[in-house]
C-alpha cells in the first residue's frame, strides 16, 4: 500500500519543529559532532587569537551546536558557519547547513547568494593560510599550488552539498506533488463510488417501483373481476344453478389467468439467483399449484355456500405469489425483466389487439361497457402498446371498486404522433340499486398509471366530471 500526503503529514509525531522523532535524533547527532569538532579547532583558534583555551573551547561548542536548528533556521547555519570560516572551524557545518539550504522551499536566489559566499569565505581562508603556509616553508610547492588549493577546496567544500541539496529538494518536491495527486485521484475515486453507489439505489428504487406497479396491474384488475362474479355468484347459487355454474368457470378461468401470468413473473424473478432462488421458486410454485388447483375445484361446484370460497382462494394464492415476488423484488433481483422483449424467459407484457378480451370480460362481470376506436389501426412500440393497455386496464379496475354498475365508455385515437385514450364512467347507481360488492383500494392505481405515462413522455390526466362521473385520459406519443 501507499502513502498518501495527508497520512503523510498525520504521521508526523516528533518533538518542536521535526516530523520524526529519528529527524530529531539525526539532528542531534549532527550538532554533537559539530560540536565536538568546533571544540577540537577551537583550541588551536584560542592559540591562535592569544585567548584562554576554554574560551576557545567553549566558543566552538556554541557555534557548532547551532547545527541543531538546521531545520528551522537554515540560512542562521549557513551564516554563522561562514562567520566561523576565518577561525577555520565549522567544517562539517557549512557542509550541512548548504546542503540543508539548498533542499529546503527557500527562494533558489537566497540559496544562491549564501552559497556565493561561503564559497569566497573558503577561497579567501584557504588561499590565505595556504600562501602563509608556503611563505613559512611548511609548504615547498610552486607558486601554481596555492591558486589551485584554493579554488579546489572552497569549491569541493561548497558545489557537493549544494548540487545534492537541491536534488534531494526537486525529489522530496516530486513526491509531495505525487502523493497529493493520490490523494485527488483517491478523493476522485470516492466521489465516484458514492455517486456509483446512489445510481444502483436509484436504479434499484426504480425497479422496484415498476415490479410493483406490474404486480398491481396484473393482480389487481383480475382479482377484483373475480370478486364482482364471485358476489355474482353468492346471489344467483340458489335461484339460477347454471348461471351459478358459469359464473363459477368464469372465477376459475380468471384466477388461472392471474396465476400463470404471476408464474411467469416470479419465473422471470428467480431466474439467475443460483440454489436460494431455487428454494424460494419451488415453495411459491407449490404454493401457487395448489392455489390452482383449489380454484379449478371450486369453479365446478355450484352451491350457494362455495360464492365465498371460490373468491377467497385465488386471493389467497396471490397474495403468496405477491409476497414472494416483493421479497424477490427487494433484493434487487430480475431487474428490467418483467417487461422485457419476450426472448430468454422475458414476460411479454399484453398489447392493444387484446383490449377487445378485456372489454369482454369487465362486460361479463355485469358492467356496461363501450369500446370505440378512432384512426387506422396501426403497430407500435412494446412499450407504448402495454402503457395503453394497462391504462385502461387500471381504469376499468378503478370502474369496478368505485363505481359499480355505471356505464362506462372506453375510447381509442390513433392520430398521426400520438395514440390517446379515455376511460369515462357516468354517475354510479344509488347504493341500493347497484352491487354490493366492496373492494378494498391500495391508492395506486391513478399514481402507477401517472408514472407509466410520464415514463413515456406522455400526458396523463384524471378526475371527476360535471356530471358525477370520473374521467381518466392519456395521450402517448407514438
Amino acid at each position: 500500500m501507499t502513502t498518501t500526503g495527508e497520512e503523510h503529514t498525520a504521521a508526523g509525531t516528533g518533538p518542536w519543529w521535526w516530523v520524526r522523532w529519528r529527524s530529531a535524533v539525526l539532528d542531534a547527532g549532527l550538532a554533537l559532532a559539530s560540536a565536538a569538532e568546533c571544540g577540537g579547532e577551537g583550541v588551536r583558534f584560542a592559540h591562535d587569537a592569544g585567548l584562554p583555551v576554554p574560551i576557545g573551547v567553549v566558543f566552538g561548542v556554541i557555534a557548532g551546536s547551532v547545527l541543531l536548528v538546521r531545520r528551522k533556521w537554515p540560512i542562521a547555519v549557513v551564516l554563522v558557519s561562514i562567520a566561523i570560516t576565518p577561525a577555520q572551524m565549522g567544517f562539517l557545518m557549512g557542509l550541512v547547513g548548504l546542503y540543508t539550504l539548498a533542499a529546503s522551499e527557500l527562494p533558489r536566489r537566497i540559496t544562491a547568494a549564501l552559497a556565493a559566499m561561503s564559497f569566497a569565505g573558503m577561497l579567501i581562508v584557504t588561499f590565505v593560510r595556504t600562501h602563509q603556509g608556503v611563505m613559512s616553508g611548511d609548504v615547498t610547492m610552486g607558486d601554481w599550488f596555492v591558486p589551485f588549493a584554493s579554488i579546489t577546496t572552497a569549491i569541493g567544500m561548497t558545489a557537493p552539498p549544494v548540487l545534492l541539496g537541491l536534488y534531494m529538494g526537486a525529489r522530496r518536491r516530486l513526491m509531495e506533488s505525487l502523493r497529493e495527486r493520490a490523494d485527488s485521484l483517491e478523493r476522485e475515486l470516492q466521489l465516484l463510488a458514492e455517486r456509483a453507489e446512489e445510481r444502483a439505489e436509484w436504479a434499484r428504487n426504480e425497479e422496484r417501483t415498476r415490479i410493483a406497479r406490474e404486480m398491481h396491474d396484473v393482480v389487481a384488475h383480475r382479482v377484483s373481476l373475480m370478486v364482482v362474479h364471485a358476489a355474482a355468484l353468492q346471489a344467483i347459487a340458489r335461484k339460477d344453478p347454471e348461471k351459478a355454474v358459469k359464473n363459477a368457470a368464469l372465477v376459475g378461468d380468471m384466477g388461472r389467468q392471474a396465476l400463470t401470468e404471476l408464474r411467469e413473473m416470479l419465473g422471470v424473478l428467480r431466474s439467475g439467483n443460483g440454489a436460494d432462488g431455487r428454494v424460494s421458486a419451488a415453495s411459491s410454485s407449490a404454493a401457487l399449484s395448489s392455489s390452482s388447483s383449489s380454484s379449478s375445484s371450486s369453479s365446478s361446484s355450484s352451491s350457494s355456500s362455495s360464492g365465498s370460497a371460490v373468491a377467497a382462494v385465488p386471493l389467497a394464492a396471490v397474495g403468496v405469489a405477491a409476497a414472494v415476488a416483493a421479497s424477490r423484488a427487494a433484493d434487487g433481483s430480475g431487474a428490467g425483466a418483467v417487461s422485457g422483449a419476450g426472448a430468454g424467459g422475458v414476460v411479454e407484457g399484453p398489447c392493444l389487439a387484446e383490449l377487445d378480451e378485456l372489454v369482454g370480460q369487465s362486460a361479463a362481470a355485469g358492467m356496461v361497457v363501450a369500446l370505440s376506436v378512432e384512426g387506422d389501426v396501426r403497430a407500435y412500440a412494446r412499450e407504448i402498446e402495454q402503457t395503453a393497455y394497462r391504462v385502461v386496464q387500471e381504469a376499468l379496475t378503478n370502474v369496478h371498486k368505485h363505481a359499480a354498475g355505471a356505464k362506462t365508455y372506453v375510447r381509442l385515437a390513433h392520430r398521426m404522433s400520438e395514440i390517446a385514450m379515455q376511460v369515462e364512467n357516468e354517475c354510479p347507481p344509488e347504493v341500493g340499486a347497484g352491487s354490493s360488492v366492496r373492494l378494498p383500494s391500495g391508492g395506486n392505481g391513478l399514481l402507477g398509471m401517472k408514472e407509466r405515462v410520464a415514463a413515456l413522455g406522455g400526458v396523463f390526466v384524471s378526475g371527476p366530471t360535471d356530471a358525477g362521473g370520473f374521467r381518466v385520459s392519456a395521450v402517448i406519443p407514438a
